[in-house]
């Protein structure tokens, strides 16, 4: 962490599916047969144990204490929702396979099999990663730097890309910041047909708000640097017009 040089330009599988679980607000249970949807009942521990507070007359509860331990006998399903409005919201997906044990009135969730999936495709983690990895120091703040991003600084988000090649702005209608994380920060390009993904990445590592405002400085300052891309100043003329 820090300024190190030695760092990498994308978190890893393992931080990526610990952020998911740090920043999400819900979760869907499947269990024994049925599925419950709980909303701001999960907490995670240290080593990514999903602490678990379930109504008393829960059948997840009932469920959990009747099954085998040890034994897999749930799925746990998180989703990673874009903050600001884009098309396809979803980031990504995680999926926790494993079994329930009570524990402090609460129930916790042991995973016995991780699966993360991104547009790329879906990834297994392995579970002594999982386990040690740490949520990006960003995650749970990210909501609120994104959306103040798009809402008060559009024009900062189109100078970003001036760094952005310019044949994948072809067609652009609009660009707004889709993620960002202590590595970088990822934009979503959105074309009259479909749309893509272009990442921005830091010079090093923000490890909190401080930091990444000095990253974002940095790249606006390459930006400015840059030439306008054609395609945008187009849109901007017939915007203007």
């Amino acid at each position: 962490m820090g300024d190190s040089d030695s760092w990498t330009a994308a978190p890893a599988a393992a931080e990526r599916a610990r952020s998911v679980l740090a920043a999400s607000w819900s979760c869907a249970v499947t269990a024994d047969g049925g599925r419950e949807e709980f909303v701001g009942a999960h907490t995670v521990a240290d080593d990514g144990r999903v602490l678990l507070e379930v109504p008393e007359d829960s059948a997840l509860l009932t469920a959990a204490i009747c099954a085998p331990r040890g034994e897999p006998s749930a799925v746990l399903e998180f989703a990673d929702v874009a903050p600001v409005p884009v098309r396809s919201r979803i980031r990504a997906r995680l999926w926790l396979a494993g079994f329930f044990t009570p524990e402090e009135g609460r129930l916790a969730f042991h995973a016995t099999r991780v699966v993360l999936r991104p547009p790329s495709g879906a990834v297994v983690v392995a579970l002594d990663e999982f386990a040690a990895a740490s949520p990006d120091p960003l995650a749970t703040a990210e909501a609120r730097l994104l959306t103040h991003l798009a809402d008060c600084h559009g024009d900062a988000v189109e100078r970003l890309t001036r760094l952005v090649d310019r044949e994948s702005l072809h067609g652009t209608v609009r660009v707004q910041p889709l993620a960002v994380d202590r590595h970088g920060l990822t934009l979503r390009i959105e074309r009259v047909s479909g749309h893509g993904d272009v990442r921005l990445p830091f010079h090093a590592p923000a490890d909190d708000v401080g930091q990444l405002t000095e990253r974002m400085h940095v790249l606006l300052g390459q930006a400015s640097a840059a030439s306008c891309p054609r395609a945008l100043q187009r849109q901007r003329t017939d915007r203007d017009g």
